[in-house]
């Protein structure tokens, strides 16, 4: 304080002097409290892209990288274009609104979110934020559709499934898992029962959605886990009851695979993220999400776990190992 009363003072009798020195001195002080009143800009992002990506589930967690991958290219990280805002709910219907509700209220110019519990969640909160989701299985079934609204389908047929499985398993009885909160699950699940005489089996769900619920599998010499994200949140449980039952298991999610499911055919985690995050590009740049029509998925995975297998004493044919994109021995 003493010196700011001093240095005002010397101000004050330069001034009355009106003398150079007054005025140099006068130059100064004025550029010192500038420096003073004023700190550097600061740029904040121009827009918010919020992000809903269902916790602890790896076929996500691979989508969104490639996503993140996806708007870098797109030089969306540049100079501060973009902020990205991420929710990780559990896999409970409350859950996925509370972080459609945060996504809406942070003032979101675009929500990507990843599954179909978490893409109806966001619909259901908002009718103007532009959505981009991947990661659904058939959108159009499920009624993903609007003026808003944009994507990547992640359907895959679950004929292939049963018939692949089949060949590795001659399985009589059928266990397919679901949430049946999960529409996407049960759209699966009575897929799976319209092929039952084709194939020669009977199916049976159970509703799994949480880790404990994996101990009333019971009955069933053959397992399918559908995208109901319950599931694969649980699939080590999962798993575990198919190893102690032997039974083949089959996935139309990817993920599971690295926990033991034997037979995993998916929509490639990769091109969900990529198309996702030049959906949200074009958005950015003012395109609108009517203009941009849902994409089906070019690039299809078949994963299969030779190891989970053999350790079963299931054979797997050749044809199937030759023609899997990924084989884990």
């Amino acid at each position: 304080m003493m010196n700011k009363v001093k240095k005002s003072r010397v101000l004050a009798c330069a001034l009355r002097e009106r003398t150079p020195f007054a005025v140099l001195l006068y130059v100064w002080t004025m550029v010192v409290l500038a420096s003073m009143c004023f700190s550097p800009p600061t740029f904040a992002a121009e827009k918010t892209v919020g992000v809903i990506m269902t916790g602890n589930i790896s076929y996500y967690k691979d989508i969104h990288k490639a996503f993140i991958e996806g708007l870098n290219q797109e030089g969306l990280f540049a100079q501060g274009k973009v902020d990205v805002v991420v929710q990780t709910p559990a896999p409970e219907t409350m859950a996925w609104t509370n972080a459609a509700r945060k996504l809406v209220a942070i003032g979101s110019a675009v929500i990507v979110s990843y599954g179909a519990p978490a893409t109806l969640s966001v619909m259901s909160e908002t009718s103007d934020i532009p959505i981009v989701f991947a990661g659904v299985y058939d959108p159009q079934a499920l009624g993903i559709t609007g003026k808003n609204i944009t994507g990547i389908s992640a359907k895959v047929p679950v004929t292939s499934l049963i018939k692949n499985l089949k060949s590795i398993s001659n399985f009589k009885t059928l266990g397919v898992i679901i949430n049946d909160s999960e529409k996407d699950s049960v759209l699966q699940a009575n897929e799976v029962k319209q092929l039952e005489g084709s194939f020669g089996f009977s199916s049976k769900s159970f509703n799994v959605k949480r880790a404990e619920d994996a101990s009333r599998i019971t009955g069933v010499d053959a397992l399918y886990l559908t995208t109901g994200c319950t599931g694969m949140h649980c699939v080590t449980n999962i798993v575990g009851v198919a190893r102690k039952g032997k039974m083949a298991s089959g996935a139309t999610i990817g993920g599971g695979e690295a926990s033991g499911v034997i037979l995993t055919i998916a929509a490639n985690p990769q091109e969900q993220g990529r198309e996702a995050a030049e959906r949200v590009a074009k958005l950015i740049k003012g395109a609108s999400a009517a203009s941009l029509p849902v994409e089906q998925p070019k690039k299809v995975d078949m994963i299969i776990n030779l190891k989970e297998a053999t350790d079963m004493g299931l054979k797997v044919p050749f044809d199937l190992l030759t023609s899997a994109t990924k084989v884990i021995k």
